[in-house]
């Protein structure tokens, strides 16, 4: 936390002169206040050096590949596509047994309806939002953006 110093201004100020996000009249008073104290010029100097550091310290950019999801060889689309085709099929007659031995069997119907409510409002908002993205899958112009 920042704290109003004995010099009358807070030094929260000295941090904001450093990175130059003073007004001109705030710069000029911190300036000259670091000119004439060597009790704020050794913490400004400090964080000066620690920004240098931090602003010239190299990031390392991941290669595109590395992001990227789709598939690398042809076999790999084929089995990725079938396994969603699997799960999608493997979802549908889920629920279509569900609903099945709910309407054919009647105890415990509230327990059911209930959990059935549940699965359905997720269901719905998946076929949505996949509705959605297929929609917009060919118009849409970042679909190739890698970064």
């Amino acid at each position: 936390m920042s704290e109003v110093l004995d010099h009358g201004f807070d030094e929260a100020l000295i941090s904001g002169y450093l990175d130059g996000e003073l007004t001109q009249a705030d710069e000029q008073r911190i300036r000259l206040h670091l000119e004439d104290c060597a009790t704020c010029r050794r913490p400004a100097y400090q964080l000066l050096r620690i920004r240098e550091a931090a602003m010239s310290t190299p990031f390392p950019v991941p290669d595109d590949r590395q992001w990227d999801e789709t598939p690398r060889g042809g076999l790999s689309a084929l089995l990725r596509n079938l396994g969603w085709t699997a799960l999608v099929l493997w979802l549908v007659g889920l629920t279509v047994f569900g609903l099945w031995k709910m309407l054919t069997d009647t105890e415990h119907l509230v327990e059911r309806v209930l959990a059935f409510g549940v699965w359905l409002g997720f269901g719905l908002v998946f076929v949505s939002v996949a509705i959605d993205r297929l929609r917009t899958y060919r118009t849409d112009r970042y679909r190739r953006v890698l970064k």
